[in-house]
């Protein structure tokens, strides 16, 4: 080793400036290091990488397209991405004697089945000397079928059955199911989606963990009752091992937004004494309902419906139109309250509504009056729905095997009902009403049915049009000024 003299000169470079040696294999002048020796020397003698494997070989999967990620895991990975390139560096293992400071891919085709990837590594040499290095490894993609495509080939694809079931003529809450799950992505785990006849979802996984993550998912969105089974596959008496085959049903509420229902009296109570009839806005984890007279909001958790269920006596899909004739909104000083009611949405406001019938409209000059909580939207001349005024009695099954929920629709087209009461000279206006019939039922209106009166904030009755208590729920459709509710 040699110290090269240099000649200090005057100013502040002088300080800055160091001893330098010349390298003991080529002579370069170099700044001292522990190995008296320039880094092209350096490299010649050490090799970092020496213990790092140049070629290495990922495993694909060409059905299901995964890559194997060690010891016995498939993941998805795309094309230079960052899970395939984890997937890569778990098989080199050399990395660990060695500080990896970047790694990145180098473009190759698609179709070559190899995949390039840059590394530049540190290490230390020759007494605390840290060298850096930058090498390629070239991984080639070699096919392998994964155990869960080989069960699929040999028709012993499936170790549990995940089955989504809706009983109702509308399906739109499936659909809203459909949406979540790709939202969230919670069917990347399954081995297989088909439709049912009829009308659900079957998914199929090869391990129960995954089953039950898919059922848990599924009840934290919509509100279903789960029934799990187990059938024995085959059983080794020796090691006391068992094969089942697991399967689980789902049985979603036969609810869907916009339909109407008919709660019992149980519920009602339970709810803040709510109207038995409620139109659905919502169904998630929960039945979010609003009474459309009072705008009283409930909202039905799992257990409570499938205690007490109940079904929808009117879907969107049996819906008329009707062309709005006149609105009235009601006041709030005008709203009946009563202790124990449950909250009531101010998102809404209450308005008397004369509608009638798009198909009439020009023909007959009879309106019918409702109450709708759309006061806030509807206006004169718009296009709503509601169920058909004309149709027969609905009968609906109440808790009570032995018992029915008898309703009608009464309509006055020679009186007004809206005249004034006697007793507190207001007008009134017939309500729904209910009574107890025998399972023997009948669509005559005389049959045991009771005739009731509500007081009406109602202040006029347009001329010639007669009070129909067929509903007092109203559906906004596309041709509304304002749709969006």
């Amino acid at each position: 080793m040699e110290y090269i003299s240099q000649e200090a000169a005057p100013g502040p470079s002088a300080v800055s400036m160091k001893n330098k040696i010349l390298c003991c294999e080529c002579g370069t002048p170099i700044e001292p290091n522990p190995s008296n020796m320039c880094v092209a020397c350096l490299r010649t003698h050490v090799d970092i990488t020496a213990n790092i494997p140049k070629q290495a070989i990922v495993f694909f999967c060409r059905n299901c397209e995964r890559y194997l990620n060690p010891p016995s895991e498939w993941v998805q990975c795309s094309l230079e991405s960052k899970e395939l390139l984890s997937v890569c560096l778990k098989r080199l293992k050399g990395l660990k004697e060695v500080k990896l400071v970047d790694a990145g891919f180098i473009w190759t085709e698609p179709h070559s089945k190899r995949i390039k990837v840059k590394l530049t590594v540190h290490g230390e040499v020759m007494d605390g000397c840290v060298l850096q290095q930058v090498f390629v490894v070239e991984f080639t993609v070699n096919n392998q079928m994964c155990d869960d495509c080989h069960r699929t080939e040999a028709k012993d694809f499936w170790r549990c059955l995940v089955q989504v079931r809706q009983k109702s003529i509308n399906k739109k809450t499936l659909f809203y199911l459909e949406q979540m799950i790709l939202k969230h992505k919670a069917h990347e785990n399954t081995l297989g989606i088909k439709p049912s006849p009829s009308g659900g979802l079957d998914f199929y996984y090869a391990t129960d963990a995954h089953a039950r993550k898919m059922v848990d998912f599924v009840q934290a969105v919509l509100p279903v009752k789960v029934t799990n089974s187990k059938k024995l596959i085959s059983h080794d008496i020796h090691s006391n091992s068992y094969n089942y085959k697991y399967s689980y049903a789902l049985d979603v509420v036969p609810i869907s937004k916009g339909s109407l229902v008919c709660l019992g009296k149980k519920l009602q109570t339970n709810l803040g004494h709510i109207s038995p009839i409620c139109l659905v806005t919502k169904v998630a984890n929960a039945i979010h309902l609003i009474d459309p007279r009072t705008a009283q909001m409930a909202e039905v958790q799992n257990m409570a419906f499938w205690k007490s269920p109940f079904e929808a006596i009117c879907n969107p899909k049996h819906m008329v139109e009707f062309v709005v004739m006149d609105v009235e909104i009601v006041r709030d000083n005008e709203r009946k309250n009563f202790p124990g009611q449950g909250p009531v949405s101010f998102r809404h406001v209450i308005a008397d509504v004369w509608v009638v019938k798009a198909s009439e409209l020009g023909i007959n000059e009879n309106t019918m009056h409702t109450r709708s909580n759309l006061g806030h939207l509807l206006k004169v001349g718009d296009s709503v729905l509601g169920p058909r005024p004309t149709s027969s009695t609905p009968t609906l099954r109440s808790s009570s095997k032995t018992r029915f929920w008898s309703c009608c629709w009464s309509r006055n087209t020679t009186t007004n009902p809206c005249a004034n009461s006697p007793a507190t000279g207001t007008q009134t206006s017939p309500r729904w009403a209910w009574t107890r019939t025998s399972r023997r039922t009948t669509t005559s209106s005389s049959r045991r049915i009771r005739k009731c009166d509500r007081t009406s904030t109602s202040s006029r009755t347009p001329p010639g049009s007669s009070r129909c208590r067929w509903t007092s729920t109203i559906w906004p459709t596309r041709r509304c000024r304002a749709s969006t509710w």
